[in-house]
C-alpha cells in the first residue's frame, strides 16, 4: 500500500509555517501547500485567504483547496483531513469532508500473459542485464 499526504496550513501571527523542500530550499508563507496537487491547492489561497480569517473561515479555505488538489489531481486521494493547532490543543477533522468515494470494480481487469504482442525483442534489454555506470550521493543537511 503506498500512502501519500498533502499538507495545508494557515497562520494568524504568532507562529509561522515553513516549508522544506526535498532539494533544501525553504519558504516562509502564511499558508503552505505542498505535494502533486499543491498548484491547484496554492491557487484556491491565493483567491481566498485574508488576514485576519476566523477559525471556520480558515477550515473552509483549507478544505477548499484540499478539494481542488484532489479533484484535478488522480493521485491525491478523496479525503480531506484537518488539524487545527492553538495553543495547548490539537484538534484533528479525519476525515473533515470525503470528497470522492472509491467505487468497486465493474470488471475484471486481469490479463494472461502474452495479451501485448512484442513486434521485436532486438531492442529489449531485460532488467537483469543492467548495471550502475555512475552513481553520486548527496547529503542534504
Amino acid at each position: 500500500k503506498q500512502w501519500y499526504q498533502r499538507r495545508v496550513a494557515i497562520t494568524a501571527g504568532g507562529p509561522a509555517l515553513y516549508t522544506v523542500y526535498p532539494h533544501g530550499s525553504t519558504d516562509k508563507l502564511p499558508y503552505v501547500t505542498m505535494g502533486s496537487g499543491s498548484l491547484a491547492a496554492m491557487s484556491v489561497f491565493e483567491d481566498g485567504y485574508k488576514v485576519g480569517m476566523n477559525e471556520e473561515e480558515a477550515k473552509k479555505l483549507v478544505r477548499d483547496a484540499i478539494r481542488a488538489g484532489i479533484v484535478n489531481d488522480l493521485g491525491s486521494g478523496s479525503n480531506v483531513d484537518i488539524t487545527v493547532i492553538k495553543q495547548g490543543s490539537v484538534q484533528q477533522f479525519r476525515p473533515y469532508e470525503v470528497i470522492c468515494k472509491k467505487s468497486e470494480r465493474q470488471g475484471d481487469y486481469t490479463f494472461p500473459a502474452g495479451t501485448t504482442a512484442v513486434k521485436s525483442s532486438h531492442d529489449m534489454v531485460p532488467f537483469s542485464a543492467l548495471r550502475v555506470t555512475d552513481e553520486e550521493v548527496m547529503e542534504i543537511s
